[in-house]
C-alpha cells in the first residue's frame, strides 16, 4: 500500500503543476496585462490558451498512451512543463507569452488524463477512490502553492524592500518558479513502474505480474491477475481489432457510461471553477477589498480547497461517489447564486476625498464623476476606461473599486469559498475518479481522452469569455448564469448517475457496459 501511495503521488504531480500554473496566472495578469496593454480578449487568451492546447492534448494522449504506455508520455509531460516555465518567464511579447503557456497546456492536458488512468490501473477496488483523488489533492496543493507564491512576491514588491523585484519583472519571477517542481516531477517519474493493466493488454503478462507483486505482494497480485485476465478474455469477444476507435465509444453497450462521462466532464467546467481560480485576484478586487487583500484572499481560497479535498479523500470510498457529487453540486449552485445576489446589490460612487487618496497620475480626471452613483459595475467600469484609458484603469482597478464600491464583500467571499469548498469535495475529485472507473480496460485511455477534450474545450471557453463576460454582463449576471447551470446539472445527475464505490473495474464494466 505504501508503494501504491508513493506511485500515485508521483504520477499526479502533473496535477500539482497544473494547479500551480492555473493559480499563478491570476496574480501574473495584474502586472503582465498592463505591461503588454492587453484588452479583454487578449487577457482571456493569455489565461485560456493553455486550456485550448490542453483539450487537443487530452484527445490524443489517452489513445497514444494505449499504444506506447502511460509512463513515457508522463516523462515528456514533465519536460514540457519545465520548458514552458522558462519560456514564460522570459516572454518579451504577448505572442511569446501565450505560446509558452500553450506548451504548458499540452503538458497538463496529457497529465490530467493519464494520471487518473494510470492510478486506477494500479489500484485495488478498496483504495481506488482515495488514490485517484490524490490527483485532485495535488491540483489544489498546486493552487495553494501558487497563491502563496503570488502573495509572497506581491508583498515583497509592494513593500519596496526588494532590490531585484520591479513592476516589469515581478510577474516573470512568479512564472519562472514553476521550473523547480517541474524538474522534481521529471526525476521522480523514473522511479514509477509501467501500468500493470496496460501491460496485460499488450500481452506482456510476466512484466505485469512483477509490477503487481512489487505493489501488493504475491497473494493480492495473483487475485488481481486473474480478475484482469478474465475481463480481457471477455473483451476479445467484442472485437478482433487490436486498437479501438472513437466510434467504438458510441456503441449501444457504452451508452450509459459515455453519457454520464460527458455530462460530468462538461459540468465540472461550465459551472465556472477555472474562471474563479484563474481570475481569483481580479474577482476579489471587484469586491473593493483592494489589490493586496485580493492576493491574500487567494491564499484563503486555496487553503479552503486543500482542506475540503482532503475531506473528500476520506469520504469518497465510504460515502460513495454519487452522494458526494450530488451534495456538492447543489452547494455549488447555492453559493454562486449568493454571489450573484450580493453583486446585484452593489453601488459605486466616488467622492472628492476618495479620489484624493488614490495614488496615480491623472486621478483628477475622475472629479467629473463626484456625486454620480452607479448601480451597475458594467457602467462604472466603462466610464472609468473612457476617462482614464484602458491601461491606466487596468493598473489601478483594485484601488479605484476599493474607493468607489459599497457592498457586503464578506457575503461574496462566503459565496466564493462555499463554491470552492463544495467543488473540492465533489466535482473536483469525483469526476476524475468516476472517469477512471466507468470505462472498460481496453477503452479507458481513449474514452478519458475524448471526455477530457470536451472538458478542456469547455474550460477554455469559460476562461476565454470570462473577462468579456464581466465587462459586458457584469459580476451579478456572470455568477447567476453559472449558478443556474449547476442547478440544472444537479437534476440531470440525480436521475442518471450510478454508484461505483467498492467495485473492481471489471465488476463496474459488467454492471454498466451491456450489449
Amino acid at each position: 500500500m505504501k508503494k501504491s501511495l508513493f506511485v500515485a503521488f508521483v504520477v499526479s504531480l502533473g496535477g500539482f503543476l497544473f494547479g500551480f500554473d492555473a493559480g499563478i496566472i491570476s496574480g501574473v495578469m495584474t502586472y503582465a496585462g498592463p505591461e503588454f496593454n492587453l484588452d479583454d480578449l487578449q487577457t482571456g487568451w493569455v489565461v485560456s490558451s493553455p486550456s485550448f492546447a490542453a483539450m487537443f492534448s487530452m484527445l490524443l494522449a489517452g489513445g497514444i498512451s494505449d499504444k506506447i504506455g502511460r509512463k513515457k508520455i508522463l516523462i515528456l509531460v514533465a519536460f514540457l512543463y519545465a520548458l514552458s516555465a522558462v519560456l514564460s518567464a522570459y516572454a518579451i511579447s504577448y505572442e511569446m507569452l501565450y505560446i509558452a503557456r500553450m506548451i504548458g497546456g499540452i503538458a497538463f492536458g496529457a497529465a490530467l488524463i493519464l494520471a487518473p488512468t494510470y492510478i486506477a490501473e494500479i489500484s485495488t477496488a478498496e483504495s481506488r477512490g482515495k488514490l485517484v483523488s490524490i490527483q485532485q489533492l495535488n491540483i489544489v496543493l498546486g493552487f495553494f502553492a501558487a497563491f502563496l507564491s503570488n502573495y509572497y512576491f506581491n508583498e515583497i514588491f509592494s513593500s519596496g524592500e526588494s532590490n531585484f523585484l520591479t513592476e516589469a519583472n515581478v510577474w516573470r519571477w512568479m512564472l519562472g518558479v514553476e521550473l523547480l517542481p517541474a524538474i522534481l516531477y521529471f526525476i521522480l517519474l523514473f522511479f514509477v513502474p509501467k501500468s500493470p493493466r496496460w501491460l496485460f493488454v499488450q500481452n506482456r503478462n510476466e512484466e505485469a505480474k512483477e509490477v503487481l507483486i512489487s505493489m501488493y505482494g504475491e497473494v493480492k497480485a495473483k487475485e488481481q491477475t486473474n480478475t484482469i485476465l478474465n475481463s480481457l478474455a471477455g473483451i476479445e469477444i467484442l472485437s478482433d481489432e487490436e486498437n479501438v476507435n472513437l466510434k467504438d465509444l458510441f456503441k449501444p453497450a457504452m451508452k450509459l457510461v459515455i453519457t454520464v462521462g460527458i455530462i460530468i466532464g462538461i459540468l465540472q467546467q461550465i459551472t465556472g471553477i477555472n474562471a474563479i481560480y484563474f481570475y481569483a485576484t481580479s474577482i476579489f478586487k471587484q469586491t473593493g477589498i483592494g489589490t493586496d487583500a485580493a492576493f491574500s484572499s487567494g491564499v484563503l481560497l486555496s487553503t479552503t480547497t486543500v482542506v475540503f479535498t482532503v475531506i473528500s479523500m476520506f469520504l469518497i470510498d465510504k460515502m460513495g461517489r454519487r452522494p458526494l457529487l450530488l451534495i456538492g453540486i447543489m452547494g455549488i449552485a447555492i453559493s454562486l447564486l449568493l454571489c450573484s445576489y450580493e453583486f446585484n446589490n452593489a453601488t459605486y460612487e466616488l467622492t472628492s476625498e476618495k479620489i484624493s487618496q488614490l495614488n496615480f497620475e491623472g486621478k483628477e480626471k475622475l472629479n467629473v464623476l463626484v456625486g454620480t452613483q452607479f448601480d451597475s459595475d458594467v457602467h462604472f467600469k466603462k466610464e472609468m476606461k473612457t476617462i482614464l484609458g484602458q491601461q491606466v484603469y487596468a493598473k489601478n482597478d483594485g484601488a479605484i473599486l476599493e474607493a468607489a464600491i459599497s457592498m457586503n464583500a464578506t457575503l461574496v467571499l462566503i459565496g466564493i469559498l462555499g463554491f470552492i469548498a463544495c467543488f473540492a469535495f465533489s466535482l473536483g475529485p469525483v469526476m476524475w475518479v468516476m472517469l477512471s472507473e466507468l470505462f472498460p480496460n481496453r477503452y479507458r485511455g481513449l474514452a478519458i481522452g475524448f471526455i477530457g477534450f470536451i472538458n478542456g474545450f469547455v474550460s477554455w471557453l469559460v476562461q476565454q469569455v470570462f473577462p468579456w463576460e464581466l465587462s459586458t454582463l457584469g459580476n451579478s449576471m456572470s455568477f447567476f448564469i453559472f449558478g443556474i447551470i449547476a442547478l440544472i446539472g444537479f437534476f440531470i445527475l440525480l436521475k442518471i448517475l450510478p454508484e461505483t464505490k467498492g467495485k473492481s473495474l471489471e465488476q463496474i464494466e459488467k454492471d454498466l457496459v451491456k450489449a
